[in-house]
C-alpha cells in the first residue's frame, strides 16, 4: 500500500524529487500577517495560472496564527487551524510547510526543524533564521533529503536567490552587492529630495507604514546584513556566516552629508557588499557614497536592487520591490511551484561537503576611498593639523571642500581620500576627533565606485 493510499503525504527526497501529477499540493501556512495573507490571496486570485505552471493545484489545507478572530479578508473556516505552529509539521494532510512567522529563534526555528525531521519540504521567507542558523538547517535538510526553499528571504519579489544559485551557476562570482532594505532606501531618498533630517523622515515613514514601530533592525543595518549573509553564501559557495558581516546603519547620516555628497557627484545609499579577495571573503553593510551615474544610485524609494559580477556573465543588476504582501508572496509561491514540479536544488547551490570554508576578511583590512566631514572652528592651522595627521597614517587626500568662511565660528570641512586601509583611516580619525578645533564627532562615509 502506498503512502498516499494510507492517507498521508508521500515522502519527498532531494535525490528523487516527486514528478508532477494532478494531485493537489496541500500546504500549511504558519503566520498570517502581511506576507501570509498575501500568499493566501495570491493563491486565490491566480489559482488557474498557478495550477497550470505547477502542473497541479496548490491549495492551503492548514494554517496557524496568533489570532483566530482577526478578519483577514479571506474565508478560513474550512482550513485546519493550529494554535501551535510547530504542530503543522505533524499535520497528516500537509505536503509542504510554509513558515512566515519570522525571527531566528522560537516557533519559527522549531517549526522549520520539525518539518524537515518529518520529511516535509519547507518554504520560508525568514532571512534572520537562515542567516543565523542556515548552515545547520541546510545540513539537516540534506541529511533528511528534504527540500528547503527561501526565494522570499531576500529582496521580496526580485528573484535574487534563483539568479545567483541557478541562473549564474556556471560563473565564478567575484562580487555581490545591493540595496537590501527598502525602509532605509526610502528614508535616504526622502532626506535627499526634501532636505529633511533623519529623525523627522523616520517618524513620517513610521506613520506611513514604511517603517516598523521599532525600526532598529532596519535602520541599524541588521536586516540588510541578514540578507547579505545569505547572498554571500550563495555567491561564493561557502557556509552562511552572519557573524562575519560588518554592520553599520543610517542613524548618523545627516541632511548636510546628503547635500555635500550631491555637490561631490554622489548619492548616499545603505549597501550590502560582499566580495571575493585574495585574502578571503569580505562582507559589509554600511552607508556608501556612490557616483550619481551608477545605475544603483537611481534606485530610490522602497525599491531594492541586487548586483552580481561573474567571470563569464559580467555585471548584472536586478531591481524591484523588496518587501510587501504582493512581491514577497510572489516569491513564496514561485518556490511552491518549483516543489510542485519536482524542481529541487541544494540549499546553498551545492552539497554541504562541496562548500568552501574560505576565511572572512575583517573590516579593518578593507581598502577603499573615504569621505570625511569635520565641523571645525574656522581658525588658522586647522587644515594643516588635519592633513598632517592623514599624512602620518599614509592617507592621501584627493579633494577638499570648505563651505564658506566664518572666522571663529564652526564650519564644515569635507575631505575625500584616495584608497587606503580601514585600520589606518580609523587611527587617523581618532586623532582628528581629539583636536581642540574639531567640535563634533567626524562623519565618515565610504566611497564605492559601483
Amino acid at each position: 500500500m502506498s503512502a498516499s493510499e494510507r492517507g498521508r503525504p508521500e515522502a519527498w527526497s532531494v535525490n528523487q524529487p516527486r514528478p508532477p501529477h494532478g494531485k493537489p499540493l496541500s500546504i500549511a501556512v504558519a503566520g498570517l500577517g502581511t506576507v501570509g495573507g498575501g500568499v493566501l490571496k495570491l493563491l486565490t486570485d491566480n489559482a488557474e495560472i498557478v495550477a497550470a505552471r505547477a502542473g497541479r493545484p496548490i491549495i492551503v489545507g492548514a494554517v496557524s496564527a496568533r489570532d483566530r478572530n482577526r478578519d483577514r479578508g479571506l474565508p478560513l473556516s474550512t482550513l485546519r487551524w493550529y494554535d501551535d505552529p510547530v504542530a503543522l509539521a505533524a499535520d497528516p494532510g500537509t505536503d509542504v510547510v510554509v513558515e512566515l512567522i519570522g525571527g531566528s529563534e522560537g516557533p519559527a526555528r522549531a517549526l522549520v526543524e520539525a518539518a524537515i525531521r518529518a520529511g516535509k519540504p519547507v518554504v520560508t521567507a525568514n532571512k534572520a533564521l537562515l542567516a543565523v542558523h542556515g548552515a545547520a538547517i541546510a545540513e539537516l535538510a540534506e541529511a533528511r533529503g528534504v527540500p528547503l526553499a527561501f526565494e522570499a528571504s531576500v529582496a521580496g519579489g526580485i528573484p535574487a536567490i534563483k539568479a545567483l544559485r541557478e541562473g549564474l551557476a556556471a560563473n565564478r562570482i567575484s562580487r555581490v552587492a545591493g540595496i537590501l532594505n527598502g525602509t532605509c532606501n526610502y528614508i535616504l531618498t526622502v532626506m535627499r529630495e526634501e532636505k529633511r533630517e533623519f529623525a523627522e523622515v523616520l517618524a513620517a515613514a513610521q506613520a506611513l507604514g514604511y517603517a516598523e514601530a521599532d525600526p532598529a533592525f532596519d535602520i541599524d543595518g541588521v536586516d540588510a546584513a541578514h540578507k547579505l549573509a545569505i547572498l554571500a553564501a550563495l555567491a561564493f559557495g561557502r557556509p552562511v556566516d552572519f557573524s562575519a558581516v560588518h554592520v553599520e546603519g543610517i542613524r548618523e547620516v545627516s541632511a548636510l552629508d546628503i547635500a555635500l555628497a550631491a555637490e561631490l557627484g554622489y548619492r548616499i545609499k545603505l549597501l550590502g557588499l560582499a566580495a571575493r579577495t585574495p585574502a578571503g571573503i569580505s562582507a559589509r553593510v554600511h552607508p556608501c557614497m556612490v557616483p550619481v551615474a551608477a545605475p544603483i544610485a537611481r534606485v530610490d524609494g522602497v525599491y531594492n536592487a541586487v548586483v552580481a559580477e561573474g567571470d563569464h556573465c559580467g555585471r548584472i543588476m536586478l531591481e524591484g520591490r523588496g518587501a510587501g504582501a504582493g512581491p514577497t508572496a510572489s516569491a513564496v509561491v514561485a518556490d511552491l511551484i518549483d516543489l510542485a514540479r519536482g524542481r529541487v536544488t541544494p540549499v546553498w547551490g551545492a552539497a554541504a561537503g562541496s562548500l568552501d570554508a574560505v576565511p572572512s576578511v575583517p573590516m579593518e583590512r578593507h581598502v577603499g576611498a573615504y569621505y570625511l566631514r569635520l565641523m571645525v572652528l574656522d581658525r588658522p592651522g586647522v587644515i594643516a593639523d588635519v592633513t598632517g595627521i592623514l599624512r602620518d597614517h599614509a592617507i592621501s587626500m584627493e579633494a577638499m571642500l570648505q563651505r564658506g568662511r566664518a572666522p571663529g565660528e564652526v564650519v564644515p570641512v569635507v575631505l575625500t581620500t584616495h584608497d587606503c586601509e580601514e585600520a589606518s583611516m580609523r587611527a587617523a580619525l581618532a586623532r582628528i576627533a581629539a583636536l581642540d578645533s574639531v567640535l563634533e564627532k567626524p562623519a565618515l562615509i565610504r566611497i564605492e565606485p559601483l
